[in-house]
């Protein structure tokens, strides 16, 4: 790295630009870095480095003194990735990006390389010091749409309103509660002509983002305290920024194949037999079904890492009864121990001994109460504890125990008007690349929830070595999702609260957190039967599919609305389970791209930003299934669904799409008129999926072939992928297949298959929709054609190696 400093006329010479021509007579150091540039104008140091050709590091210091070099959302190896980069006048520029910085205010400016703005800072205020805050100010043009910025309520597009983080639980939330449950200060912009990017802020401390909202020209982004620590993410597409900002905070791991299933929980089943009940009930209904959770009820006195002896016996004996019908148990541990000294109870004495636990200001223990009473509460940022923590497990994974729940780890707290502890609580600092210190509770505040699942996950890899961890968190931070699932919190049980969800998912799945889901029907209140069945039929195609009611709420199983609305609810949770390899490809996707599993439509489809339908309920499972429920779901009048261009399939009868265009619009536009008992669902032209035979949960072999529906049109391909769906390392299944469309057929090509996992099914039963009048397949004996349906079926063996199959006419 080689560092010089120039006076200001040389300055003037060599960065020349109007702006520095009104600079301040004062020497201007300058610092030409492999990787970019850093500039001093005396007041503040600007440090912008390029990650990579698309990814754009900034950091800003208070004179020259840069705050130590450390995240908890972004890993070491990360942050110190470097591309070289040619040096510009006022800055540099990559193979993608050009960067411009004055050195008289130190904003900056990024456009492509065509010159077309990305972002670029408020020319007048760029950067305001505040005590130990900040505010940073980027121009919005009026185009421009935001989203991400993870759980937050209001409306989906996020311009307009204002944030805080601030990880808060927040019971009962409703559209216009802010604080919620989870922290991502990362937003993505989209709509102007440069095309997307997002912007990561990796800073700890409560934050807040204003999205145009006091000024509509304006993203203000400030924080109480810490570093000026940010990420340009370059798209120009929506997926670009969300693989790149998941390339920069870590990918979701695979969660086990269970974990798809349907769950069911409530807030609680008071004793293993209420629970053997509950999963005799679920097999007796025929309600495919996976996993019960267990809530705080399980546990004595509220204590976490402790059983009610007299309404749970026998823990592990409930484990292998419900097992033996092919359900998992997963156990709440809400991170705060019993301070029950003295009394036998293990975490608090091993806790005390370790001195595993946050202190106050005075390094006296730090209690507070909640649900068990007076508590203390682990210090998560260091090692150590999390590693401690993390062994507290090992008596619940040897009863059997497949996953675990960490609740109320905001830090929630009773009886106090801030719901969380004091900002002076103390924290000791002792983990990743950070230097080893002591800090206060209000920088650590917003990455608490998120330790506390790093340590479950890690704790249950050591146990478990080669064993996927099955973890739900209700708080996390940038980052979270390589640590657990989540869900969007303690929700209402209205029709506002699911149109809400809907959109808590999506923006989850935009801010790197695939792995999402909301209590059906809604927490809180007791839904109508109608909302109910409307509310499982949406949540079947959506990541993580939770039944859950609160303790004081009508109960919510499948069942309670009567054989009608249940024969509805068990057919979406069969077709669940009928389309897994589908939606098992889509996740491991996700686990190497960062595309989310659930997403906006605009995701694949950027054209439907300017539809004529309402999509505000609205989303794809991947590519090639779109979701279109009624954007007034309430409501029984008709809607329009929209898809980006004619020739998609109706998913339930694998027809062709009957509709019609708006205005010489290029959308294909359908009329739905709301029915209880039907959901629009529509399959993309060209798209090839998998499905399975019907069982009962995942711990079942699907019987039969497996299914392969192929959907002609442009782009025809499909993915399969599969494995044994709980190991970490072990052999796995990936297979491309193809479609090309002729004159007089279709061609059918199967890639030659990778991996060594041998697969359930040793036939493949092939449906091409959309086929009129008679077929015939080279090599195939039996192919049957249906005129009503529109289809061609013929059953093959199992392909491994490359193949192709030539479906034609007589």
């Amino acid at each position: 790295m080689k560092r010089i400093a120039i006076p200001l006329t040389a300055t003037l010479t060599v960065l020349a630009s109007p702006a520095i021509a009104q600079a301040p007579a004062q020497a201007v150091a300058a610092t030409a870095l492999p990787n970019g540039v850093e500039i001093s104008n005396g007041a503040a140091t600007i440090r912008v480095q390029a990650l990579t050709d698309s990814i754009i590091r900034v950091r800003i210091a208070r004179g020259g003194a840069f705050p130590e070099d450390a995240s908890w959302a972004v890993s070491a190896a990360t942050r110190h990735e470097g591309v070289p980069v040619q040096s510009l006048a006022d800055g540099f520029q990559t193979h993608a990006l050009q960067v411009h910085v004055s050195p008289k205010s130190l904003g900056l400016t990024i456009t492509d390389r065509q010159g077309l703005v990305v972002v670029r800072d408020n020319e007048a205020r760029p950067l305001q010091f505040d005590g130990n805050g900040f505010t940073l100010r980027k121009s919005t043009p009026a185009a421009e749409q935001f989203y991400g910025f993870g759980d937050k309520t209001g409306p989906f597009n996020r311009r307009g309103a204002s944030y805080v983080n601030w990880t808060t639980d927040a019971w009962g939330f409703d559209r216009g509660t802010d604080p919620i449950y989870k922290s991502i200060p990362f937003y993505i912009a989209t709509g102007d002509k440069a095309g997307a990017y997002g912007l990561f802020l990796d800073n700890t401390f409560r934050s807040g983002f204003d999205f145009a909202h006091r000024d509509p020209e304006t993203v203000a982004i400030s924080a109480d305290g810490g570093p000026i620590d940010y990420y340009i993410i370059a798209g120009p597409t929506v997926p670009d920024v969300v693989r790149r900002y998941t390339d920069l905070t870590g990918k979701a791991p695979l969660p086990p194949r269970w974990g798809m299933g349907y769950q069911q929980s409530r807030y609680s089943y008071m004793t293993a037999t209420e629970v053997r009940d509950i999963a005799a009930r679920l097999r007796s209904e025929r309600i495919p079904s996976d996993v019960i959770w267990l809530d705080i009820d399980f546990q004595d006195r509220n204590r976490p890492f402790s059983t009610n002896a007299e309404t749970f016996p026998d823990l592990k004996g409930l484990a292998h009864d419900v097992g033996e019908r092919g359900f998992r148990l997963v156990a709440i541990t809400d991170l705060h121990v019993a301070a029950a000294a003295n009394q036998g109870y293990a975490p608090y004495d091993s806790g005390i001994a370790g001195d595993h636990f946050l202190k106050n200001a005075d390094r006296s223990l730090y209690v507070a109460p909640v649900w068990p009473g007076p508590s203390v509460f682990p210090d998560f940022t260091r090692k150590s504890s999390r590693d401690w923590w993390g062994n507290l497990y090992k008596p619940f994974v040897a009863d059997g125990i497949a996953g675990f729940w960490n609740d109320m780890n905001e830090p929630a707290i009773f009886e106090t008007p801030t719901k969380t502890m004091p900002l002076s609580t103390t924290h000791r600092v002792d983990s990743d690349d950070f230097a080893t210190r002591t800090a206060t509770h209000a920088e650590l505040h917003n990455v608490y929830g998120m330790e506390n699942s790093r340590a479950t996950y890690d704790g249950l890899l050591k146990l478990r070595p080669n064993v996927r961890p099955f973890v739900m968190t209700r708080a996390t931070f940038a980052g979270g999702q390589k640590f657990a699932v989540t869900w969007t919190g303690d929700n209402n049980s209205t029709w506002d609260h699911l149109k809400l969800a809907v959109q808590q998912m999506l923006n989850l799945g935009l801010s790197g957190i695939s792995w999402s889901g909301a209590d059906i029907p809604g927490f809180i209140g007791g839904a109508s039967p109608e909302l109910a069945t409307r509310w499982y039929e949406i949540a079947a195609f959506t990541p993580v599919f939770r039944g859950h009611a609160a303790n004081n709420a009508p109960r919510a199983e499948p069942w309670v609305d009567g054989p009608d609305h249940l024969a509805i609810r068990r057919r979406f949770i069969e077709e669940r389970y009928r389309l897994l390899p589908y939606f098992y490809e889509v996740a491991e996707q996700n686990t190497r791209t960062g595309d989310p599993i659930m997403r906006p439509t605009f995701y694949d489809y950027p054209e439907l930003a300017k539809s004529p339908c309402d999509q505000a309920m609205a989303f794809t499972l991947g590519r090639d299934v779109l979701v279109a429920p009624s954007p007034k779901p309430e409501s029984t009048h008709p809607y329009d669904a929209c898809m980006p261009a004619p020739g998609w399939y109706d998913y339930w009868s694998g027809l062709p799409v009957s509709g019609e265009r708006k205005d010489g619009t290029p959308f294909e536009v359908v009329r739905e008129t709301p029915r209880l008992d039907r959901l629009p669902v529509f399959v993309r032209p060209g798209a090839i999926i998998a499905k399975q035979s019907l069982i009962q949960s995942t711990s079942e072999t699907p019987q039969g072939p497996l299914e392969i529906h192929v959907y002609p049109g442009h782009d025809c391909s499909g993915k399969l992928y599969w494995d044994d769906g709980v190991s970490i390392r072990g052999a796995t299944l990936r297979q491309t297949v193809r479609c090309t469309l002729g004159k007089d057929g279709i061609m059918l090509h199967f890639d030659k298959r990778e991996g060594g996992f041998k697969p359930w099914w040793k036939q493949i039963a092939v449906t091409i929709h959309g086929w009129s009048g008679p077929a015939r397949v080279r090599g195939v004996r039996d192919v049957e054609a249906d005129a009503a349906s529109r289809t061609v079926r013929f059953t093959i063996p199992d392909q491994k190696a490359a193949a192709d199959f030539v479906l034609s006419r007589f």
